[in-house]
């Protein structure tokens, strides 16, 4: 008898997850949920024989002050490029560990956030998250290596731009392992 009662209730638990995987109103908060969790298991570093380097710095972008900016200004400096949008459950369970690292790193690494949505709608999402960090919107073709099938999508680079770190979906980027490969990067 015991046994019915717990599948029972395991199943109404199911479903009631279910319905508000339906629902759009709580759909994106339990996907953020989902993703933040998942998020705290990478990422990863890209193994030694695996590690590439990125197609091109050519890429001309602009912030949200309409100030111009060219990936080639990153050249020579530990970088991280981050692709991501407003309306990505993923990209936005992230943000508050890009956020953290972007707190304690902005002055020492190159932060090179990029979404492609409108400068009205990030800057709603910013002071609605209450993130400061600068945000970039693509002004010319997309280098090989950025463009990307699913975001988020985040790079780590080294000063030589080889790929230390390439991340598909939400991670945490203000892990242990993210700031250590940081600071060994920033003693080469």
């Amino acid at each position: 008898m015991m046994a019915k009662r717990k599948i029972s209730v395991k199943n109404i638990i199911f479903l009631v997850i279910i319905v508000l995987l339906i629902i759009p109103q709580t759909r994106q908060k339990i996907q953020i949920a989902l993703h933040t969790v998942i998020a705290k298991l990478s990422p990863k570093l890209e193994s030694d024989n695996a590690i590439e380097q990125i197609s091109s710095y050519n890429w001309q972008l602009q912030d949200l002050e309409g100030n111009n900016f060219n990936l080639e200004q990153a050249k020579g400096k530990v970088t991280l490029v981050n692709i991501w949008a407003t309306w990505c459950p993923p990209c936005i369970a992230e943000m508050p560990s890009l956020q953290a690292l972007y707190n304690d790193y902005n002055n020492k690494i190159e932060f090179v956030l990029v979404s492609n949505e409108e400068q009205n709608v990030i800057n709603s999402f910013l002071k609605k998250k209450g993130y400061n960090f600068k945000i970039y919107t693509p002004q010319s073709k997309t280098p090989e290596t950025f463009i990307v099938k699913s975001i988020p999508r985040t790079f780590l680079l080294d000063r030589d731009g080889n790929i230390i770190i390439d991340e598909s979906g939400a991670a945490n980027w203000d892990s242990e392992t993210v700031r250590n490969t940081i600071d060994e990067l920033l003693k080469l």
